[in-house]
């Protein structure tokens, strides 16, 4: 869903500072080539981009630790785990991806590397928010088909359903370098240049859809919550506790994801290059700190990784530790 966001706006940025070194300078972004300064002179660097690299820096590590506690822990094999790591990897790679981007605007500006920054973090988003509906497919089959969950049918179910993911990711990061951007056409360009303006709104409207789709999935998860908790009598109180927790829980998930993504996905459908770039960095921030809280909502709340990373960290469990029964909210 993120392009190249740092590239496009450092150099929109650098259109109203004499201070640019090494990097394109575009004096009109409708009608403009790209020139280089005769002579060598420092370069400014956006507090946003700034911040926009750290954090990178924070998603990478975070979800560096989820990959290595799944890897290194062959218990850890279950599908919503197959999914976790699935997740976790395409963050890891958006974070990479932002750091190189702030490398790239400042240091190595050309068309070529600007389309590869562009594919991996259009890639490694997209692969991040698909992820994220499958955990919540996988949330609500678990539930719906609570019996057979665990059968080998639903672990090839899981595994074909990651390939998917990638493969659609994969296919929707190649798209700038098959031509599709706006580096010819600079009046097509969307707020993240090189992306068109076309195509940044069919990206927002399918992450609108399938924002719709989750919280359908997400009402039906209650309902069938709330079914069980009725159904058994005996622990009647216990359940209704349980079940209000769980509730509460993915109402926080749904709106963390919402407040993330849906300023950047509607201010796509009705901006273009010619806003102010300070709005691009407002919306774009918040969208990029989805991938930060990602780890802390489906990795580190559950018990299972978290047995697994004091066992890493500090060779014991806690004596207060108990795994409790794993649920569909833990994942």
């Amino acid at each position: 869903m993120i392009h190249s966001l740092a590239a496009a706006m450092s150099n929109q940025l650098q259109n109203t500072s004499s201070f640019n070194s090494g990097t394109w300078n575009f004096q009109d972004v409708r009608n403009s080539s790209p020139v280089r300064t005769s002579d060598m002179r420092p370069v400014v660097v956006s507090p946003w981009d700034i911040a926009l690299c750290v954090t990178g820096t924070l998603i990478a590590c975070e979800n560096a630790i989820v990959i290595a506690i799944l890897f290194y822990t062959p218990t850890l094999r279950a599908p919503m785990f197959v999914l976790i790591g699935s997740l976790a990897l395409a963050d890891l790679l958006a974070g990479l991806g932002l750091i190189l981007n702030f490398i790239f605007t400042y240091m190595l500006n050309t068309e070529f590397v600007t389309l590869i920054s562009v594919g991996l973090l259009i890639a490694a988003f997209s692969a991040s928010v698909l992820n994220i509906l499958a955990i919540t497919v996988d949330r609500y089959l678990s539930l719906y088909n609570a019996l057979t969950y665990h059968t080998e049918r639903t672990v090839t179910f899981t595994y074909v359903m990651v390939i998917l993911i990638w493969l659609v990711s994969i296919a929707l990061g190649l798209l700038p370098l098959m031509g599709w951007n706006c580096l010819r056409d600079e009046s097509t360009c969307s707020i993240c240049r090189p992306v068109t303006k076309n195509n940044a709104v069919a990206l927002a409207v399918t992450f609108l859809l399938i924002f719709a789709l989750m919280m359908q999935l997400y009402l039906q998860i209650c309902k069938i919550a709330f079914r069980h908790a009725q159904q058994i009598a005996v622990q009647h109180h216990f359940m209704a506790i349980s079940t209000t927790k769980g509730v509460s829980t993915l109402s926080v998930i749904l709106c963390t994801f919402a407040l993330c993504w849906m300023p950047f996905a509607m201010y796509s459908i009705v901006a273009d290059s010619t806003y102010p770039i300070i709005y691009t960095y407002a919306t774009v921030l918040p969208a990029t700190c989805s991938s930060v809280i990602n780890p802390i909502i489906y990795a580190f709340r559950n018990p299972d990784i978290q047995k697994s990373l004091w066992l890493a960290c500090c060779g014991c469990v806690p004596s207060n530790f108990s795994l409790r029964p794993r649920t569909s909210s833990d994942v």
